[in-house]
């Protein structure tokens, strides 16, 4: 990926108490991405690529056409901000992907969405 092309993709999850159920092995999490454009060219999010993995190994892969039904353009220097959730049988879990963007000149290149770990309250030190 060179300079004109650069996506940096940030997150904060939480625990989500009353959509989950425990004794059922139902764990919900919300998770909000700030995704922006710190390259030098504007770029269309197209689609979306996600890897999710529960505490017990099991990975869930997820590919879709853009995000929550919108393929945001991003102008150099523009923000994208959006809330999900992911629905996990363990109460630990992490996820990590990429997105597929389509810069203003026609080239595709993929932006790296870092790890992340979701995670019920207490249950990591």
């Amino acid at each position: 990926m060179n300079k004109k092309n650069k996506i940096l993709v940030e997150v904060q999850s939480r625990y989500i108490e009353e959509q989950s159920k425990p004794s059922a092995n139902k764990y919900a999490f919300a998770y909000t991405i700030t995704i922006t454009n710190i390259g030098g060219i504007a770029a269309k999010l197209l689609r979306r690529h996600w890897l999710i993995t529960d505490a017990n190994g099991r990975i869930e892969e997820v590919r879709g056409e853009g995000v929550i039904g919108k393929t945001p353009y991003l102008k150099p220097g523009e923000t994208f901000t959006y809330t999900s959730g992911a629905m996990l049988k363990t109460s630990v879990g992490v996820m990590e992907g990429k997105y597929i963007m389509l810069a203003e000149d026609g080239e595709n290149f993929d932006a790296p969405i870092p790890q992340f770990t979701l995670s019920i309250p207490r249950t990591l030190h």
